[in-house]
């Protein structure tokens, strides 16, 4: 398969141990493909991880898509940032030889918010998603088809970037798309708690297989 343009830099692991998902790890902004490789260990034991750092430079540090201020995203350059997403997905399935049907997202902050809008605008690109810290990314212009995806979010209480109704209105959209979705509250704000990755980790061994 012909590489996109442009790859990402990113990190390969290959699964062990007969795990047979892989993790499409996805971090927030600031981060880069390193920083969600030991989340990733935690969550789901021996999967293949699939790592790539952001390619939009804000202030100097990546991000997956830009935005126009805090919480006000750039619509086109989402979609197109998520249309190239998806192209490295299927580009990395075959240079890797990972089980594509098998991918699940597990993001944070800006990482997940591009996770849910690869769920909207490309459902087949994901087996399942984990949505940290999560919020509306876009509103597609038709319902995506995502009948019986599973889909988990994590969201803070106190969260002062993702309020409460966000959270619960980006589970209502993947619900009516047709996903099985677990909204997890834990009492923190935007930052990972222990209580998310326990929760995370038994959604996979239970929802997710």
């Amino acid at each position: 398969m012909t590489p996109p343009a442009p790859v990402p830099v990113h990190r390969y692991v290959p699964p062990t141990g007969g795990e047979r998902r892989t993790l499409l790890l996805l971090h927030g902004t600031g981060g880069n493909e390193d920083d969600l490789i030991p989340l990733g260990g935690m969550l789901l034991p021996g999967a293949g991880l699939l790592s790539p750092r952001g390619t939009v430079l804000e202030h100097g540090v990546p991000r997956f898509f830009r935005r126009l201020a805090e919480g006000v995203f750039d619509e086109a350059d989402l979609r197109a940032r998520t249309a190239q997403l998806a192209d490295f997905v299927d580009w990395a399935a075959d240079r890797y030889r990972f089980d594509a049907d098998r991918l699940i997202a597990a993001g944070f902050s800006n990482g997940a918010n591009i996770a849910a809008s690869l769920l909207l605008l490309s459902p087949a690109a994901l087996a399942g998603a984990i949505l940290f810290r999560a919020m509306v990314p876009l509103v597609p212009g038709q319902a995506a088809a995502l009948q019986g995806v599973p889909v988990f979010i994590g969201a803070g209480r106190t969260d002062p970037l993702v309020p409460s109704a966000e959270a619960e209105r980006l589970a209502g959209m993947l619900r009516a798309a047709g996903a099985r979705v677990t909204l997890n509250w834990e009492g923190g704000g935007h930052q990972l708690t222990p209580g998310d990755v326990t929760a995370a980790r038994a959604w996979l061994t239970q929802e997710a297989r």
